[in-house]
């Protein structure tokens, strides 16, 4: 493997201002590619990344873009075709988490839960597969997590978001993979991000169930770009799980 083996690549991030997102791009512009970092709200945040990125010696926009909006996620897509040539690599990192008892749970936050995490990663993909297609070459992360695996109170919405993604990867990695792109998808365990209020706090009952600690932002971007290099291109239809032993440890 060379040095930089997504030089000549393009990768899309959502969410990637900040934490798993951030340490992402950083590690996908190490081996090469360029960069489109994507948030909702802080273009300032995003802009710094972006630079960062610039400073590596590689070429990064910064892009304000819904992705629950297929207009506004065309636009995006389109202005790294203008500017990148192309979105090859596409993490779908963007996620609203939240912490609220089922039955205190209003439908307009359970819709914005699925809408981040579903509806976006359905916009995202439509728009940068038929590039892929194209290039006969392209590669899709999803970011799963470990509590619909296992089970947790007060997290209904989003478990329901993040088991939809698994079969929209496994739907995905089917339909495409005679156009050689591949669809995984990486599970993190609790990992040491800045978290939202809104997040809640993370049971501590499952935290030593193998490795005593939270992971790191840097572990998972690790196991997203592995799945993104030349050499991953016979795994897919995967759920890769980085969560220091947690999933074994049962429910």
């Amino acid at each position: 493997m060379t040095d930089q083996p997504l030089a000549g690549k393009t990768a899309l991030v959502t969410g990637s201002a900040r934490n798993i997102g951030r340490a992402t791009v950083h590690r996908l512009a190490d081996l090469g590619a360029d960069i489109v970092v994507n948030a909702v709200g802080d273009l300032q945040a995003a802009e710094t990344v972006a630079a960062e990125i610039r400073d590596k010696g590689r070429k990064a926009i910064a892009c304000l873009a819904d992705i629950t909006d297929p207009g506004s996620v065309q636009e995006m897509v389109a202005r790294a075709e203008a500017e990148l040539g192309g979105v090859d690599i596409l993490v779908l990192n963007a996620s609203s988490r939240g912490q609220v008892p089922f039955l205190e749970l209003d439908y307009e936050t359970f819709r914005r839960v699925i809408d981040i995490s579903v509806d976006g990663a359905f916009h995202c993909a439509q728009a940068c597969l038929p590039h892929m297609q194209k290039k006969g070459w392209g590669r899709i992360v999803t970011l799963g997590g470990i509590a619909w695996h296992v089970g947790m109170k007060d997290r209904v919405h989003s478990l329901i978001s993040k088991s939809a993604l698994a079969g929209f990867t496994h739907g995905l990695a089917a339909e495409f993979a005679e156009d050689g792109v591949t669809v995984n998808c990486v599970s993190p365990g609790f990992i040491e991000t800045a978290r939202p209020a809104s997040a809640g706090q993370l049971p501590q009952t499952k935290i030593d169930a193998f490795i005593p600690r939270k992971g790191t932002p840097e572990e998972v971007a690790s196991m997203v770009c592995y799945l993104c290099l030349p050499e991953s291109g016979y795994i897919t239809g995967q759920i890769m799980h980085v969560n220091g032993g947690m999933y074994l440890g049962g429910s």
